[in-house]
């Protein structure tokens, strides 16, 4: 395994962050009222205090990591979640804001490549503790948590399928030089059922021209480059092939944002290719070998997924354990009620299943084991206990949880995304079947 590179500037080591002040809130100058909690307001003149809900990454949480490095990174993601992520998440999410700054800080720490190969800039790590790190960023704020788990997704299929020469060029920069990926995969049309999709890649002279709209794209608008996959052949799978189209290519256009439910400061776009011009030396992989490409990325993709929904769950339950130890009714804790207590027994019992199931899975595909059915076991069961959880936290602060002044409701809305992106969770169960039982019948 190699070693996470100092990427942090001259004379400065992994382990140390570039000092800046906080910002605590997005620009325009608005600052939340209650330094205990970003999204809380005080109460009004004779209204109740509120009791303080704890919003902090899961220091209780028991890792086993494998080496003292695996250790230190997680320490370094840490303390990056507590000064840089946590002050300004409940904030900027309200305002929409995507914090484009942090990532610049993320990969200048060596964060925005860590399952990739040292010998391009990439950290080094297995699975086991990039997905670890993921979990610490998404409980801190699943917009963070998500944008890197699609930029790493966005890298796979250069770092895996790329010439020499196509990694030499482009991984650098992908890897730790400030840059942001997009993975453009989906289309209106072609969602669950990708290999349906229309954006079409024609080959003219020593390149191609790109024609089609992409959707649901996280980073729309906003990339520096897109991994897309394009039909250059017939109908099906094996008429897809992957490029990789710089984010400033003339003739991409990006929608305005989606107005979504949740993860507001996390801007989801459609993207129009119209007329779009790659030369050759950007097609990733064999022509028609693009939905193998996505497939495989998606595998990998799937445990991002798993790991930021136990993050997010995490961040929920850690609310809800503080609200009830707090929080006094008929002279006592609420969390001496029963029915209380095991309601929060169910909701830790969740995450830590979904935990362990999503470090099963990074554990085969670091032994180069087959992982895909247990990434899409995953997928499905961290996903639905994060909603689960999220919902369970809401109950437990009462009317409270159901207000903006407490994280718990921005939590559950966000959760829900996580069910529907990279493979709805009913995908999950097909994938999932087909593994046990073989393909449908025709």
């Amino acid at each position: 395994m190699g070693r996470l590179p100092d990427r942090t500037g001259p004379g400065r080591g992994v382990g140390v962050i570039p000092r800046r002040p906080c910002d605590p809130g997005p620009p325009g100058g608005h600052t939340p009222r209650d330094p205990r909690h970003p999204a809380r307001d005080p109460p009004a003149p004779g209204r109740e205090e509120r009791p303080a809900v704890p919003d902090t990454p899961a220091d209780g949480v028991e890792r086993r990591l494998p080496t003292d490095e695996a250790r230190e990174l997680l320490a370094l993601v840490r303390d990056i979640a507590r000064r840089e992520i946590l002050p300004s998440a409940a904030a900027e999410e309200a305002a929409g804001h995507f914090p484009r700054e942090l990532f610049a800080l993320l990969s200048r720490s060596g964060l925005l490549g860590l399952p990739y190969d040292p010998a391009y800039g990439g950290g080094g790590q297995p699975y086991e503790v990039y997905l670890q790190v993921l979990e610490e960023l998404a409980a801190a704020r699943l917009t963070v948590g998500l944008g890197v788990s699609v930029h790493t997704l966005s890298c796979h299929a250069l770092a895996g399928f790329g010439t020499e020469e196509q990694r030499a060029a482009h991984l650098p920069a992908m890897l730790g030089g400030g840059l942001l990926g997009a993975y453009c995969l989906s289309e209106p049309s072609a969602g669950s059922d990708a290999a349906a999709l229309r954006t079409r890649a024609v080959r003219e002279d020593d390149g191609w021209t790109i024609d089609g709209t992409k959707a649901w794209i996280t980073h729309g608008g906003i990339a520096d480059f897109c991994t897309v996959m394009a039909r250059t052949g017939g109908p099906g799978a094996r008429g897809i092939t992957a490029f990789l189209v710089p984010g400033d290519a003339p003739g991409l256009e990006a929608d305005p944002p989606e107005r979504k439910m949740g993860m507001s400061g996390s801007p989801t776009a459609q993207l129009r290719f119209d007329g779009v011009r790659v030369p050759d030396a950007r097609r990733l992989g064999g022509e028609g070998q693009g939905f193998a490409i996505a497939l495989d990325a998606l595998d990998s993709g799937r445990l991002g997924i798993a790991a930021c929904a136990v993050g997010l769950a995490q961040a929920a339950l850690d609310a809800a354990v503080g609200h009830a130890r707090e929080r006094r009714r008929f002279g006592r804790p609420i969390a001496d009620f029963q029915g209380l207590r095991f309601l929060l027994a169910d909701m830790a019992t969740q995450v830590e299943a979904g935990r362990a199931l999503y470090l099963e899975a990074a554990r085969l595909r670091d032994g180069g084991r087959p992982f895909g059915r247990c990434a899409a076991m995953a997928k499905l069961f961290c996903t639905d206990a994060a909603m689960r959880v999220t919902t369970d936290a809401v109950q437990v602060l009462g009317g409270y949880g159901y207000t903006a002044d407490f994280p718990v409701e921005r939590f559950l809305r966000e959760a829900k995304m996580l069910q529907i992106v990279e493979g709805t969770n009913q995908i999950q169960r097909v994938v999932i079947a087909r593994h046990l039982v073989g393909p449908e019948s025709r």
